[in-house]
């Protein structure tokens, strides 16, 4: 039997403007939770952040820039659990001080793409006619290149860096946004509520930022998660290749890179972030899976 407070966030005549937005979020919860693949993406995604914010305690006092030639290239062991890399550094305390860079770039970069995309995508589709089609047009420039390509290009352009890494990915991955923003604005803008709204005298830019953007966050935040797999790979090629984050700076994609010269014989340098890689993004892909089936209606 549900209690009073689950029965007051379930219905479905809610009083108030709080109660409607708690019992909204409410059901969205419970329906990740009820899907297993949202729940084992969510799960994974919560141990990233926790490993990123809690890094100096899960490591136990282990120093990610530390260095023992004494100790380079020793395999895995009770002192050294994942072995430690060609400077002696201790490759589980650099796994975790990792998951700190691939979390501030994953966040960075939704922060800018999603309003930039949002913008976009909304003005073009509301306004039409010139409006779209220049602001469409630039986008489908974008979108021409491969974005690893384009990616990779801006981050040479810009230098080696976090920031410019941010900048780089950012500047490839706003056009798909806009794309949804704008397909969701056009069947939007069309609807009697709008219409509505518009009789009320309500201004284009109140009607846009109050009534057609949150209409449109549901389904870019699901594609944003689904994409975040993208995100971290494209940040740990451009670390690969020395355009991401710098040394000493422990990066899951430059700790790949700095073993794979050794992969024969000390294999664990570049597998342990390789592996890494693999299940944050696989994490984010279950995650995205998950909140397209709970939340995006074409596929209930």
């Amino acid at each position: 039997m549900s209690t009073p407070l689950g029965q007051w966030l379930m219905s479905e005549a809610p009083a108030s403007r709080r109660q409607a937005v708690l019992g909204s979020f409410y059901r969205g919860v419970r329906a990740i939770f009820a899907n297993p693949t949202a729940l084992a993406g969510l799960f994974i995604v919560a141990l990233l952040v926790a490993m990123a914010v809690f890094a100096p305690w899960f490591a136990m006092g282990r120093s990610p820039l530390s260095q023992d030639l004494a100790q380079r290239l020793a395999a895995p062991s009770p002192e050294h659990w994942f072995g430690t890399d060609e400077l002696g550094r201790d490759i589980y305390a650099r796994t975790l001080f990792g998951a700190r860079v691939t979390l501030t770039i994953v966040v960075l970069v939704s922060v800018v793409v999603v309003p930039i995309g949002l913008a976009v995508g909304t003005v073009a589709g509301y306004f039409g006619g010139w409006v779209d089609a220049v602001l469409m047009r630039i986008t489908d420039i974008f979108l021409a290149f491969p974005r690893l390509v384009l990616a990779l290009a801006f981050a040479a352009a810009l230098g080696p860096g976090i920031e410019n890494a941010v900048i780089a990915i950012s500047l490839t991955s706003w056009p798909a946004y806009a794309r949804i923003a704008r397909s969701e604005t056009l069947a939007i803008a069309r609807s009697d509520f709008i219409q509505s709204v518009v009789l009320q005298g309500a201004s284009t830019w109140r009607i846009l930022f109050r009534h057609v953007v949150p209409l449109c966050l549901s389904s870019v935040i699901v594609r944003l998660t689904l994409d975040m797999a993208g995100i971290i790979l494209t940040a740990a090629g451009l670390g690969f290749l020395g355009l991401g984050a710098q040394p000493p700076t422990a990066e899951w994609g430059a700790m790949v890179s700095s073993g794979r010269d050794v992969i024969l014989d000390q294999w664990w340098v570049a597998t342990i972030p390789g592996l890494a890689i693999f299940i944050v993004s696989l994490g984010f892909n279950l995650l995205g899976d998950g909140l397209r089936d709970v939340f995006d209606p074409k596929s209930r």
